[in-house]
């Protein structure tokens, strides 16, 4: 069974975006690194806010349209940056931007602040902020909700962990990212509740198509399916934010079926080191796992639907 007994004092920060507190980050240089499809989408909305922004990807080329600097490596953005978010696959990747050749913790890191949106394993996310703080430096786990289109419109829910302090000289920009903020305090929590939620993300686009396969079986249209889960038990932010690519079966990806299956991963892991089940986490896994297996790694997680209904890339 696991201790995982600390309960934070959860504090939710919600504005609207005229409410920002503008020119707060002006004297604050900022760096980006993970240029993805959800990385691009949030640099771009910073750069929209006036956020001047150096960046690294490990292929360059995804900074192409980005009216930014772009460093030759990880060091070089935090030479330049006092605030740096990373915005990584996985936390091997981060590992690899933290400690390899050129890494983060090779530049001086003092009073530098690393905020890292990653979806992290929650065991080495508490040993990155360890590794920041003997450099001299602090790590906020910040990873987020949402996926492209809520990025874009400042829109995401981001969950923080770490000091409040430099929560506090973060927020400014974070505010132009995040329409709600919850801040957890100790490191660990962020990544344990994004985990949570991420379970509930998959599971409810798991059922969602497979409620429309199974209403197409039988006999009824795809559209009048989706139409009618719409107002009834299926209405969910999840299938408003899918709704198009399950009507066109545009798979092109915000949230590729290899991230929901890797969290979901996670997710089990953190259920067994707590010592509870999770049923339909272990169910949503498989089914991901199979959407992966039949081409659709790199789909849209609502690619889902196609594996459900038998179609293979």
């Amino acid at each position: 069974m696991s201790n995982f007994t600390s309960q934070p004092t959860l504090r939710l920060l919600q504005w609207t975006h005229s409410g920002c507190s503008a020119g707060k980050e002006a004297d604050v240089k900022t760096g980006f690194i993970g240029l993805g499809t959800l990385g691009k989408a949030m640099a771009q909305r910073l750069i929209e806010q006036d956020v001047e922004l150096v960046v690294w990807n490990r292929t360059l080329e995804k900074a192409d349209g980005l009216s930014a600097d772009v460093a030759s490596s990880p060091a070089g953005v935090l030479a330049r940056a006092d605030l740096v978010f990373l915005n990584l696959r996985d936390s091997a990747a981060v590992e690899d931007v933290l400690t390899g050749d050129n890494g983060l913790l090779s530049a001086d890191c003092t009073g530098k602040i690393i905020v890292d949106t990653t979806t992290n394993h929650f065991e080495p996310v508490v040993g990155f902020a360890e590794m920041v703080a003997a450099r001299g430096g602090q790590y906020l786990e910040a990873p987020v909700a949402g996926s492209v289109v809520p990025a874009s419109k400042g829109a995401l829910t981001i969950f923080v962990s770490g000091d409040e302090s430099a929560f506090e000289q973060a927020r400014p920009t974070l505010e132009h990212l995040g329409q709600k903020l919850f801040f957890l305090g100790a490191p660990g929590l962020a990544t344990r509740m994004k985990l949570v939620n991420n379970m509930v993300l998959g599971t409810f686009m798991a059922t969602l198509a497979e409620a429309v396969v199974l209403g197409e079986a039988a006999g009824l249209g795809k559209a009048q399916v989706i139409e009618m889960l719409a107002a009834g038990g299926g209405n969910s932010g999840v299938l408003n934010a899918k709704r198009q690519k399950l009507l066109d079966e545009d798979f092109s990806p915000h949230f590729s079926v290899s991230n929901i299956y890797k969290d979901l991963h996670y997710l089990l892991d953190l259920a067994r080191t707590v010592g509870h089940p999770a049923f339909t986490g272990s169910a949503s896994r498989d089914l991901f796992a199979l959407a992966a297996l039949q081409g659709h790694a790199e789909d849209d997680f609502s690619a889902i639907y196609a594996a459900l209904k038998g179609s293979e890339k």
